[in-house]
């Protein structure tokens, strides 16, 4: 009975979309109040006649830039590409691939355009939105889940090959859980429905939607959210404690309860691409870019940093009172020289990052409106292409681009998609993707993918960062190394979203100014 108590709650919210993530939990509207981060960031004094050097032009490095340049700092941002932006990338016509190991020219039609790096912003992202409404870029509301959307699986018994909706599929499991627990009343007829090999499989379910512990307890979890989220430095974030439950057994809350499962819970996306929100960092720093700067070697003095690079086959070097990585791992791995303790250049080597890609498909006609009334949302299958992402913007127009596959998880067929050719990754898109959509083939104009593995300036879609890497890695790469400081998403609890890039480089900058108002009061 326990075990059947709290399933029953926490299947109840898990059919409201508690089980997904946490970023798709707080979408919902669950969470408590805004967190600070959402409220103006101003720190205090002045650094001006102060050097820092900002390696890498990502959105970690351009805030970072940013902040500190307000307040009067030299900033000299170092970035190997000729755009600024890094993973925050937007593919329109005439982009050029990237990658190492193909060569690639969007063909989309004016005003189409495809994110190839981030794409959507949960609305708890607070410091994402601040910096929208500071540079006063519209955004629009991004379809995170849509019922009507489909799921299509090929490798199980008994829904194999089988083109079935979302909302049929939450219906009809919660129908069956809802009958399991009501007869569950009775305990004779627990045994009824399920044999042991499906009652254990059914728990295990219960014990990762319902975010149980070994003893098959709830203590509370990431999916009802937190109440001091997860951020930068040491901030794993607090998770909130649980309403006990028999205080909502004798609560009215069954109203707010119930699934409505034709909505759809949303998050925002930037209104003309992603890239928008690089290119407003860039435009205020303008000559402080230096683009085509390849860094070869950070060396560290007593009293500052020295950064070489390469650009147009000449070698430059930048001298600073102060350094910040804003680079992806796996580069500061290998550069020439890297003057920086043995554990932190051992915890650097050891980060692996994930393989990920993305493919735009632009079509004729907006079948997936027209024919099948998906406006938005995501199809989940298991073939290789995960998952299809339909546009939330440009509903009812005639032509339409959409993501055909987004491979997130490193899994093996994202690295094997990652080494076929574009038009190899292109005809698997369009063979698993058919099975969902018929109409692919005939509505079918041009395609343009990206492996972030083979990209040279990435190396990778994001950091990994396991529980071990949590413990050893993460805090070495939370302060600084003398007067060399790290930023990235890969150094918050926001791993893999633009908020943590943000986020970091906020944590940076008021690192950095606070140490040197102190060196200066010396």
């Amino acid at each position: 009975m326990p075990l059947t108590r709290r399933a029953f709650f926490e299947r109840l919210g898990a059919t409201a979309g508690a089980a997904l993530a946490y970023e798709s939990m707080v979408a919902l509207g669950v969470l408590g109040a805004p967190a600070a981060s959402a409220r103006g960031f101003a720190l205090q004094g002045r650094g001006d006649g102060v050097r820092v050097a900002i390696l890498g032009a990502g959105l970690a490095g351009m805030a970072t830039a940013y902040e500190l340049g307000r307040l009067g700092y030299a900033c000299t941002v170092l970035e190997a590409r000729t755009r600024p932006g890094g993973r925050c990338v937007t593919v329109r016509r005439g982009f050029v691939s990237e990658e190492t190991r193909s060569t690639q020219t969007a063909r989309f039609d004016e005003g189409l355009y495809f994110n190839a790096g981030p794409m959507r912003i949960p609305h708890h992202h607070h410091v994402t939105l601040a910096y929208l409404r500071e540079f006063k870029l519209p955004i629009e509301v991004f379809v995170d889940d849509n019922a009507s959307a489909y799921v299509y699986q090929t490798k199980t018994r008994t829904l194999k090959g089988r083109r079935l909706r979302a909302h049929e599929l939450r219906a009809d499991f919660s129908g069956y859980v809802a009958e399991l627990l009501a007869k569950a009343l009775t305990p004779e007829a627990l045994d009824q429905p399920l044999t042991p090999a499906d009652r254990e499989t059914f728990i295990d379910y219960l014990r990762r939607s319902g975010g149980l512990d070994g003893r098959n307890r709830y203590q509370g979890s990431p999916q009802r959210g937190y109440v001091e989220p997860p951020g930068a430095g040491d901030r794993p974030g607090t998770i909130g404690a649980p309403i006990p439950l028999r205080d909502l057994l004798e609560s009215d809350v069954e109203g707010y309860l119930g699934v409505e499962f034709l909505h759809q819970p949303a998050m925002f996306q930037v209104v003309g691409g992603t890239d928008r929100l690089a290119q407003a960092f860039a435009d205020r720093l303008r000559d402080r870019i230096v683009y085509g700067a390849e860094v070869r070697a950070i060396t560290q003095g007593a009293d500052g940093v020295s950064v070489a690079y390469a650009r147009d086959g000449r070698a430059s070097r930048v001298e600073a009172h102060y350094a910040v990585c804003a680079m992806p791992l796996s580069l500061v791995s290998t550069l020439e020289t890297l003057d920086v303790s043995p554990d932190v250049r051992n915890a650097i080597a050891g980060v692996s990052y994930a393989t990920s890609g993305k493919i735009g498909m632009q079509f004729k006609r907006r079948f997936w409106e027209e024919d099948d009334g998906i406006y938005g949302g995501i199809s989940h299958t298991d073939q290789d292409i995960e998952q299809i992402v339909y546009p939330s913007a440009g509903y009812l127009g005639q032509k339409g681009l959409l993501v055909g596959y987004y491979q997130l998880n490193g899994r093996a067929h994202a690295t094997a998609m990652g080494q076929r050719t574009p038009t190899e990754r292109t005809q698997v898109a369009l063979g698993q993707g058919e099975l969902i959509h018929p109409q692919y083939r005939k509505e079918f104009e041009t395609a343009f993918s990206v492996a972030w593995e083979h990209v040279r300036w990435n190396r990778g879609g994001w950091a990994q960062m396991a529980p071990d890497s949590r413990r050893t890695t993460y805090p070495l790469l939370s302060r600084p190394d003398r007067r060399l400081y790290f930023a990235g998403d890969h150094t918050t609890y926001v791993n893999a979203w633009m908020q943590g890039a943000l986020e970091s480089a906020r944590a940076v900058a008021t690192a950095i100014h606070a140490r040197a108002m102190q060196e200066a009061s010396r």
